[in-house]
């Protein structure tokens, strides 16, 4: 069991790199609870699952695995660590003209309109 866990961490910690995070705990736990919906991880778990002294359970592997890309049963048991799924698109792929014209406007204000304008948006968005 203990080769198993070593082998995972190593195979977690390579998917992490390819996926371009750094393979650190800290980063792995605020990565992982950015999208895990149940109980976040700590710092000691995600130190474990990189040190090879314990494994995630299922729903957690899903998660990992969707986070850096990879088949969850080749996060795990090992094999092609490959990305999968389609090509990520570019983060504005999804926008319509008008709100793309609106995200371009933004980005050619001044760095203080830039800063009001987010303050409006978490105001309104509060």
């Amino acid at each position: 069991m203990k080769e198993e866990r070593e082998a995972f961490s190593k195979r977690l910690a390579e998917a992490m790199r390819a996926a371009g995070y750094e393979p650190r705990p800290s980063v792995l736990s605020r990565e992982f609870n950015l999208r895990y919906r149940g109980e976040p991880i700590t710092f000691q778990s995600a130190s474990r699952w990189l040190n090879g002294r314990s494994l995630p359970g299922q729903d957690k592997l899903q998660v990992l695995a969707r986070l850096l890309g990879v088949e969850p049963h080749a996060l795990r048991y090992g094999g092609s660590t490959s990305r999968i799924g389609e090509p990520r698109l570019p983060w504005d792929a999804a926008l319509k003209p008008h709100d793309r014209e609106a995200v371009e406007g933004y980005l050619a204000l001044p760095a203080q309109h830039r800063k009001l304008v987010r303050e409006l948006i978490a105001a309104l968005a509060s």
